[in-house]
């Protein structure tokens, strides 16, 4: 048995999209939270907790937008999207696609189907997401011959 491409576990994210997005949550239920406090004496009671629920609301897409992940460890990969997670064995991912003006990585899947994999996206630099999208290809192809 050959040795895989890459050392286990590995993880592919939108880091830079993570650092932004999750201050900027914080930062909006703090912001909101204290509109809330500082509104008028005339709101009354409701009005100022659905202006925090506003707040969380907003930072909770904002921490679904930060979500997505690829994970593959040696039993296979972790596909985290914005709302869903699927685990894959190696055995059910066919290929993996990445062509020029996609936004992300799809893979094919061995029952005929596609998932997007979200976590290998080109929103953080062309470069950086072709040499993962290969680099996830490589375990595919190693795993195919095992």
């Amino acid at each position: 048995m050959s040795t895989p491409p890459v050392q286990f576990p590995v993880t592919w994210a939108p880091r830079r999209t993570r650092a932004v997005l999750l201050p900027v949550c914080v930062l909006l239920v703090a912001l909101f939270s204290a509109m809330a406090v500082l509104l008028p004496e005339n709101w009354q009671l409701n009005d100022r907790i659905m202006m925090i629920a506003s707040g969380v609301l907003f930072a909770g897409v904002g921490l679904m937008l930060a979500r997505p992940r690829v994970s593959a460890d040696a039993e296979g990969v972790t596909v985290v999207n914005f709302v869903r997670r699927r685990r894959l064995a190696w055995a059910e991912i066919v290929r993996v696609n990445f062509r020029q003006g996609d936004p992300w990585a799809t893979l094919d899947l061995a029952d005929g189907t596609s998932l997007a994999a979200v976590g290998i996206q080109s929103g953080v630099g062309k470069d950086q997401a072709i040499a993962n999208a290969r680099a996830l290809r490589d375990l595919v192809e190693h795993h195919a011959q095992i």
